[in-house]
């Protein structure tokens, strides 16, 4: 517990932000921190802020002037991925900590200044890849330090979501590579299913820059849109070792998301959003377990007042942010051919949402096998574009 709570103000509080607004509810709750500002373009109404009934926040849209009038120590910016870099520099010009959602930024050259801009000012960033504050994620490193399931020949990540057409109109950046000559990157392994290549790359090693040698990709989309929402990635780390990611959004049935380490006696499957773990091994029977998280606005929380170590400072998604590049100047995703998806109504609402045939079985078999949709045999894949950092 702290002795004062932290201020801070949200900028992005709609959207994915609700969930931050009521995050920081709970932890206001505690004691932890106070909502100072929101920052929104059309302000939140008193509705919207009914879970702070009696404790309404100071609003503006003005970012900077906000976190000048409230005093703010800290802020949490959700807002659409090109303004991250502007917004995270204009906090750190003013000694105010973040957390910063994912992806940190639209482009490597943004992500760089963002993080000599963070480092110069000499404050705290944690940026919000939620699954690296899951306690699965040092356990596993512990299993593999261990030799449980020997010598690590690679790692793999599947993620078959549904997302319906209405999915690609939420916002005018949604399914958007560019906007006015702005990158976007609004793509399924940058952004919906992001946490399944930060996840991986980070079982993989420390998930710095400096550990990816070369970059593949095979970028598809279904759906009438810029992005891709089919595709997969192969990283090769500098020590050699494979890190294979098939994800979409046009699945059969949702699943949940999940990473592999394989190793030469074993396999560890680690289901992410579950906290879950699953270590099969030569000798031994089945043995499942599901670890807690630490919330990642907590522990900027933790780090303030106590020194406590921060979970993902930018460094650590720098591996990351070597595949949004690489995706970013990959040539255009390739349109799927009308015979390889087929729609069917959303589950919600009057839309539609497209499945691209036999892909649920796909995405698992790449992860099962480190390898891409073309080496699997897909009809509709070509071979992948190579980059290296």
């Amino acid at each position: 517990m702290t002795t004062t709570p932290v201020p801070l103000v949200l900028a992005g509080a709609r959207g994915h932000g609700r969930w931050h607004l009521a995050n920081i509810r709970r932890l206001q709750h505690q004691g932890l921190v106070t909502l100072a500002g929101v920052c929104e373009l059309n302000p939140l109404t008193d509705g919207e802020l009914d879970m702070f009934a009696g404790e309404m926040p100071e609003q503006s849209a003005d970012f900077g002037a906000l976190l000048d009038s409230t005093g703010a120590r800290a802020a949490v910016i959700c807002t659409p991925i090109p303004t991250h870099t502007t917004l995270a520099l204009t906090a750190a010009a003013r000694g105010v900590h973040l957390l910063l959602e994912k992806p940190p930024a639209a482009t490597w050259d943004d992500y760089a200044r963002m993080t000599d801009g963070v480092r110069e000012a000499g404050i705290a960033c944690q940026v919000g890849f939620q699954s690296l504050g899951s306690h699965a994620v040092p356990a596993i490193k512990d299993l593999v330090r261990s030799g449980a399931i020997g010598t690590v020949r690679g790692i793999g990540a599947a993620g078959a979501w549904v997302r319906d057409d209405a999915y690609f109109r939420r916002a005018p950046w949604a399914g958007r590579r560019r906007m006015g000559g702005t990158d976007v990157v609004d793509g399924v392994l940058t952004n919906p299913l992001a946490h399944a290549v930060a996840t991986a790359l980070e079982l993989a090693g420390p998930g710095t820059a400096e550990d990816v040698a070369s970059i593949e990709t095979e970028l598809f989309r279904a759906h009438d849109i810029e992005s891709d929402d089919t595709s997969c990635v192969r990283v090769t780390t500098t020590a050699g070792m494979p890190v294979t990611v098939a994800v979409t959004l046009c699945a059969e049935e949702a699943g949940e998301p999940y990473v592999i380490v394989h190793g030469d006696r074993g396999r560890i499957t680690f289901w992410y959003k579950q906290d879950r773990v699953l270590v099969q091994r030569a000798g031994h029977g089945p043995e499942e377990a599901v670890h807690g998280r630490t919330d990642l606005l907590e522990n900027l929380v933790g780090h303030l007042e106590h020194g406590t170590a921060l979970l993902v400072p930018p460094e650590r998604t720098g591996a990351f942010m070597r595949v949004l590049e690489a995706v970013r100047t990959a040539p255009e995703p390739t349109p799927l051919p009308d015979t390889a998806w087929h729609t069917r109504p959303a589950d919600k609402g009057d839309g539609v949402r497209r499945i691209v045939q036999g892909i649920d079985g796909t995405v698992a078999a790449a992860a099962d096998t480190l390898t891409l949709f073309s080496e699997l045999g897909a009809s509709w894949a070509r071979p992948s574009e190579v980059s290296t950092p």
